[in-house]
């Protein structure tokens, strides 16, 4: 695929999440009383977003990170038309965005400072949500996080884990990329200060990137290497 865009960033660093249920009444009980009928959010991720080594083919230079936010992919190049890719969930409608940033600090359980205006639009929906919360298990930005900036600005936007690996695959968060925390420990590993990160998103802002998914790389999937 061939893209062409400039780099726009808005929106806020992570969403609160919508409820994980949805409700059916009406239907009848066998005490009179309408039995309301839960349905759960998937617990598990989609096959298509588990970890894969993909033949990938790019003019980018090896390390750098290709985030395909249409089609919930982020991209490790690692050269010779191979990359590892990562299922990733992305913004909601309205959050979503593109450009080319890098990574300019790194954190392992990181803690979660939301924005205030995040804490304000959620308040006004009745979700109230910490000032300040230290990293851990429960925290919504997961095992690692990577900071992504601008011409030396912070852009507000991660890559992070999540304690919620079944987003995974959806349209979920204000614009950060969410990434299941086995997954985001891997490329924590192998991204440095520094990486080059291009977001493909809604308006095409990322200036020119060339790339084409040809699939599983079958040989060394099964070989290594």
């Amino acid at each position: 695929m061939k893209l062409t865009t400039a780099f726009t960033a808005a929106g806020l660093m992570l969403s609160v999440l919508p409820a994980s249920v949805l409700a059916q009444p009406n239907m009848p009980a066998h005490d009179g009383a309408p039995v309301v009928r839960v349905t759960q959010m998937p617990k598990t991720v989609k096959p298509q977003f588990k970890r894969q080594r993909v033949r990938l083919v790019t003019d980018e230079a090896p390390g750098t990170i290709i985030i395909d936010t249409n089609h919930k992919y982020l991209y490790y190049v690692e050269g010779k038309n191979r990359a590892t890719r990562y299922g990733i969930g992305v913004g909601r409608e309205g959050f979503g965005w593109s450009g080319v940033v890098k990574i300019a600090r790194k954190a392992e359980w990181p803690s979660w400072t939301p924005p205030a205006e995040m804490r304000q639009r959620e308040a006004a929906k009745g979700h109230i949500i910490p000032a300040f919360q230290e990293g851990g298990e429960d925290n919504p930005l997961g095992a690692r996080a990577m900071y992504l900036y601008r011409g030396g600005q912070d852009t507000q936007f991660r890559i992070h884990g999540t304690n919620q690996p079944w987003s995974i695959g959806l349209n979920m968060s204000s614009g950060c990329i969410r990434m299941m925390n086995e997954d985001v420990i891997d490329l924590y590993e192998r991204a440095s200060v520094g990486t080059k990160v291009i977001v493909v998103g809604p308006g095409d802002k990322q200036g020119e990137v060339s790339f084409d998914d040809r699939g599983v790389d079958i040989l060394r999937t099964i070989f290594g290497g």
